[in-house]
């Protein structure tokens, strides 16, 4: 699409042009209408048409999304919406494709799918809804669940080791990665919208609060009194500071990050290409003896998968070529 057509269509959509039909089925107060009001106020602004958009879905509470949004969605089977997404995208690679999951069905039976896109590089956004609990099956601890947790499947407290989805991603050399909170309009909404202008697999995780079954979870960072305090913004070209105002910042040393004035000339200015070794050092920032870091982890270039495939096999990129190669050969009709 040119410049001028992306123009024309950010002029004549409009958030309402979202907003499907369905009426919204999510507990009052879930954090996940927070993150629909934020898609359905970016995607007119991507200056994409609403018939060139597919979301695709797995199983869970955010599995709902495609229902309601005004464009093109496919709602699939538990853990597999990467890779109903990456044949979609092989073969509709005009298309804005878009996976919405959890942290249930992302990285229990769909992590090995996930994984996979992430690696091969499809041009896709991912947004995996991290409320660190099973929400839509009722409160059994997800494989985000900290330590501990008491559920109604770890009365005891689980057993476990929590997964970082952004330790994942980067370990698949995902070539975006990010992290935002739901109830952070503008931060969210502005890391949307570079993820989905990122050629290559783009993974945001989200916290997300489930009030019914494990609310307060991200209060830490998500109420907005303590999120100066107790978050760092991730923006590349930017120095890494933090605190109330800005006093403090972080320096890069012998293979981590340190706490230092805002003043000293060591603070990291962030950079999109990232080298993986730094990236995962600032995922290793814990709260509550680091800021929690919320942003842009990396935004790498590498090749594209489905462009890739053109270039080296020539499978068929288009709708009119696939139907062309379906009917070759020895076809018949039946009347």
């Amino acid at each position: 699409m040119s410049l001028l057509e992306t123009e024309m269509v950010q002029k004549t959509l409009s958030k309402e042009d979202f907003v499907s039909d369905q009426t919204v089925r999510w507990c009052p107060g879930c954090g996940d209408y927070a993150i629909l009001a934020s898609m359905q106020k970016i995607l007119p602004e991507l200056g994409i048409k609403r018939e060139e958009m597919v979301f695709v879905s797995g199983i869970g509470c955010s599995s709902r999304f495609p229902y309601y949004l005004d464009t093109y969605g496919f709602h699939t089977i538990h853990g597999r919406a990467p890779t109903i997404a990456t044949g979609l995208k092989i073969v509709r690679p005009e298309l804005c494709v878009w996976v919405i999951t959890g942290d249930g069905d992302g990285l229990s039976i769909g992590a090995n799918h996930l994984l996979h896109i992430m690696r091969r590089n499809v041009d896709v956004t991912i947004l995996l809804f991290n409320n660190r609990i099973y929400g839509l099956t009722k409160g059994q601890y997800s494989p985000t669940s900290e330590q501990g947790k008491k559920t109604k499947t770890s009365p005891m407290g689980s057993l476990e080791m929590p997964l970082d989805p952004i330790q994942v991603a980067l370990a698949a050399d995902c070539s975006f990665v990010a992290r935002a909170i739901d109830v952070d309009a503008k931060g969210l909404q502005w890391v949307l919208k570079e993820a989905a202008r990122h050629p290559g697999t783009a993974f945001v995780e989200i916290y997300q609060n489930c009030n019914v079954f494990n609310d307060g979870a991200f209060s830490h960072v998500s109420a907005k009194e303590l999120r100066a305090q107790n978050t760092l913004s991730l923006t590349p070209g930017k120095p890494l500071l933090f605190g109330q105002n800005n006093e403090k910042g972080l320096c890069y040393q012998a293979g981590g990050f340190k706490v230092v004035s805002s003043q000293s000339n060591e603070v990291f200015v962030h950079e999109a290409n990232l080298p993986i070794e730094k990236a995962i050092a600032l995922n290793a920032l814990s709260y509550p003896q680091f800021p929690l870091p919320l942003g842009i982890f990396r935004a790498a270039l590498r090749p594209v998968y489905e462009k890739q495939i053109e270039k080296t096999s020539g499978v068929p990129q288009t709708q009119k070529k696939l139907e062309a190669l379906l009917h070759s050969g020895k076809t018949w009709e039946i009347k």
